[in-house]
Order: structure tokens, then sequence, then C-alpha cells
């Protein structure tokens, strides 16, 4: 038991030595630049941004579904991801709802402008080349300085020719590449825009020639089945792209004539139904209308912040003081376990990351006061123990075991119920129930960790090396035995 506490020790010493130092503000002791890779990111209300609501609405003719409303969601993401935006929120809430949050935006306005303008889908004529997903083109229907500028609400600036991205085609597959952060549209060739999303009736998931395999199928409107069939025909065995935004997305190789249905074979299957839904919000183009809009101050949200801090520190304060008086040296060891917690949770949300908010740190710090609780049943339990006459180490063992169904089975309900909160946020675009959940429930499974093996080591290590025999130490005194009675004659 002695070994493998000690190696236990060990192993605690080490995890907590690394969270503490990934955990450390600033930039002081960064190794490789790790720490500087991994800050803590702030949510809307902590940094200041923008906060959107936007509509869809329709016009005659128009349906709504799931897929269009995650594809104009997909598109939406791609423009943000073009503002330099970190830690965008962009979610869709309801049937017709999509909710925006930008923090650390610098242009509210030009924003909100970007996000109103509908997508335009094309399928262009690569002229025999690959182009690889993420690359910037200019077509027949516009150029990408002028899609941008559109966009923006600004006067199209001539751009330098950009460098082509790499991507090697491999026959029968889609082989994708990462568009280069900041790249300008080039001012290379134009290509020809064979169909717009106005010509595409629909897209859906279907089986291919196998019947097997899950391919992307499209349907043409009439007028366009003609034209698209003349191109088809007269480019077999080459590609074709298709572009959202003047942004190749998917470069399909032709393998038969196409009229007013056909397929896309070779998507990975795991794309086959994002894919889908960018063809269903490009051909639908469903205008977008800003039902609300605030922008929220940096100056207010580090204001909150240190406020909350202030407020977490105090209460933490109050509570240790509680601990340490009440049940001595096992408070003292709750405490530093406690700080073992707090250097893990901020570790891991770095690591994850964890997008921060108020909520966020409320979540943290309740998770915190629950740490305590349980550390506050072993105690109990450990000092009546000792008040029965059994040994320290009997009665440390015993406290832990008879405390830990009751700490399972509370911190369990309380992560179902968080895990709950979480789809419930994410369904309804509420990012202040999931922050709070999302936090809770890494806060809660970690406490149950140092609650039951941290604290209960450090006790154990403390016993076992003789630090202390005194059963005052731990906030007990053994109960005097009652003597029997001796009846006179």
């Amino acid at each position: 038991m002695r070994t493998r506490t000690w190696i236990t020790l060990s192993l605690i010493i080490v995890l907590a030595l690394v969270s503490g130092w990934i955990a450390l503000p600033g930039s002081a002791f960064d190794f490789a630049g790790i720490r500087a890779s991994h800050p803590i990111r702030e949510g809307l209300d902590l940094q200041g941004g923008l906060q959107v609501v936007l509509e869809a609405r329709p016009v005659e003719g128009q349906t709504l579904d799931h897929d269009t409303m995650e594809g104009t969601r997909s598109t939406l993401e791609r423009r943000v991801n073009g503002l330099g935006v970190s830690e965008p929120f962009i979610q869709t809430r309801g049937n017709d709802q999509i909710i925006v949050e930008l923090p650390g935006v610098a242009d509210p306005q030009e924003a909100v402008r970007l996000l109103q303008q509908t997508a335009l889908l094309e399928i262009i004529d690569p002229e025999g080349q690959y182009l690889p997903p993420g690359t910037i083109v200019n077509t027949t229907l516009g150029s990408a300085a002028d899609r941008q500028a559109a966009l923006s609400g600004a006067t199209p600036v001539a751009s330098p020719v950009a460098s082509p991205l790499a991507a090697t085609p491999i026959a029968g597959t889609l082989v994708a590449a990462t568009p280069v952060a900041g790249e300008s549209p080039p001012d290379g060739p134009t290509y020809q825009t064979i169909i717009s999303g106005s010509d595409l009736k629909t897209a859906y998931v279907t089986t291919g020639n196998t019947g097997v395999a899950q391919v992307v199928g499209f349907e043409l409107q009439n007028d366009a089945a003609g034209k698209f069939f003349q191109y088809t025909s007269s480019h077999l065995g080459e590609p074709m792209s298709i572009v959202v935004d003047k942004q190749v997305i998917s470069s399909p190789r032709i393998n038969g004539a196409i009229s007013s249905r056909g397929i896309i074979e070779g998507v990975p299957p795991s794309e086959v139904a994002n894919m889908v839904i960018q063809l269903k919000a490009g051909a639908l183009g469903v205008p977008l209308e800003v039902v609300q809009s605030q922008t929220v101050g940096p100056s207010l949200g580090q204001d909150s912040l240190q406020r909350s801090l202030l407020a977490g520190i105090i209460g933490l304060s109050i509570v240790a003081l509680f601990m340490i008086l009440y049940y001595r040296l096992p408070g003292a060891v709750s405490v530093l376990a406690l700080l073992v917690y707090t250097a893990i949770i901020f570790a891991i949300f770095k690591l994850l990351p964890v997008t921060l908010t108020l909520a966020g740190i409320a979540g943290f710090i309740l998770s915190i006061g629950m740490a305590v609780d349980a550390n506050v049943l072993i105690f109990s339990r450990t000092k009546e123990e000792i008040r029965n006459g059994r040994s320290m180490t009997q009665s440390i063992e015993s406290g832990f075991n008879h405390a830990w169904p009751s700490i399972r089975d509370s911190n369990i309900t309380t992560m179902i119920t968080t895990f709950i909160l979480y789809l419930f946020g994410s369904y309804t675009g509420t990012s202040i129930i999931t922050g709070f959940a999302l936090t809770l429930f890494i806060g809660v499974a970690v406490s149950m960790f140092t609650a039951i093996i941290v604290t209960r080591t450090f006790l154990r290590v403390i016993v076992a090396a003789g630090l202390t025999n005194q059963r005052w130490w731990f906030g007990s005194i053994v109960r005097p035995t009652a003597q029997p009675a001796v009846a006179g004659s």
C-alpha cells in the first residue's frame, strides 16, 4: 500500500506541475511556444464584440428545411473566417434563425453587411485543370474582388495575383486543400460559369451505381438541363469546379453526360451530407434579415470579469478558512487539493480549448463548491470513525469508502443535467447556457478526481510518514467509553 501511495503521489505532483505550467498566465517560462499557442479564449461578454440574430425570409416559392439553414450557416462561417475573428460562435436556432457572435470584431457594420448577403453558387469550367477546395477564383459572373466588395459594402480594389494552392488530383476522389490564411483574390484567369445557384433545383444524398456507397445527387431546372448536357458531354474525363462566393468547395471529375439529373461520386463519405447542405443553401440563396443586433464593449466585459474574479476569490477564501478551522489538517489538505484542481481545470480550458464567458466562470466556481462539498462528506465520516476509537488509517479509509457512493451519485446526476443543458443550449443557440454547462461538466468530473484521489493520497502520505498521530489535528477526540456499573450488595 505504501509503495502504491508514493507512486500515486509522484504522478499527482507531475500532473500538478505540468497543469500549473500550462495554466500560468503571461509568456514567462514558455518553451517552444506551447503555452503561447494555447491561450485562454475569451467569449463575447469578456472581450466585447458583436451579437447578431439573423432570420431567414424566403421569397415566394422557396421552402426552408434543416439542410438549407445548415448550409446557410456554413456559408456564414466561411465569410466570418475571412474577417479574422477569433472563436466566432455561429449556430442555428429553431427552424429559421441563425445566431452569430463575433468576439473582438473591429467593424460591426461591415460584419452585419457581410452576414446579410445571400450565397452565390456557381459551377464553372476550370479549363481542364483541377482546382483544389479553398482556391479563390474569378468567374464570368464577377471577379472575386467584386464579390468581396459586395459582401463588405466596400469599393473593389485590384489585388495582386496570388499563388495557386498546390494539390494533386487522384482519379475518382477529391483531394482537399486548405486555403492560405489572408490570401488575396487573384487577378488571374476568368473561368466560365456554366450554371449558377438559380439553375439548381435541389440536392440530396443517394446511392451510387454500386448501390452501396452514398453519393451527392442533384437536379437541375428545365432551362439549365440543355446547356449543362452540352458542356458535360463535351468535357468527359475532365474536372468541373463547384464554387460558393468565389471559393472552390469541390472539383469532381465528369464521368458521363448529365442532363437534368446527376450524381457526384468520389466524395468522402464524411463529406457527402455537408456538400448536399452547401448545394441546397447556394441554390436557394435565402435572404437573411437582422432581427436583433447588439454590440458589447470590452470595458464592460472586463469590468464584469474583474468583479466576478474578486467575488470568487473572496468566497473561496472564506470557504478555505472554514475548512481549515473546522476540519484542521484535512481541511488544509483539501485546500491544497483545490489548488491542484484549479491548475488542472485551467489547463483543460486552454488545451480543448474552452471559450470562457461570465456564465462559464460561474459554472467553474460552482464546481469548486461541489468539490468542497465532497470533502465535507468525507471528513465528517472520518471524524466519526476517529471518535469511535478506530485508528487513523482505518478512519481515513472508512471515511472515503462510505462517502464515495453519495459523491458518485450526486456528481453523476449533476453531469447528466449539464449534458442536457448543453444540448438544449446548442439547439436554441444560447451560448450562455452551453458555456455554463460545459465548464460545470468539466469541473465536476475533475472535482471527483481531486476529492477522491488527490485528497486521499495526501492524507495517506501524512499518516504513513508519521507526521502526526494527534487526533486533534483531525478535528476529533476519542469518545469516552462508558464504564459498566457495579451493583452493591
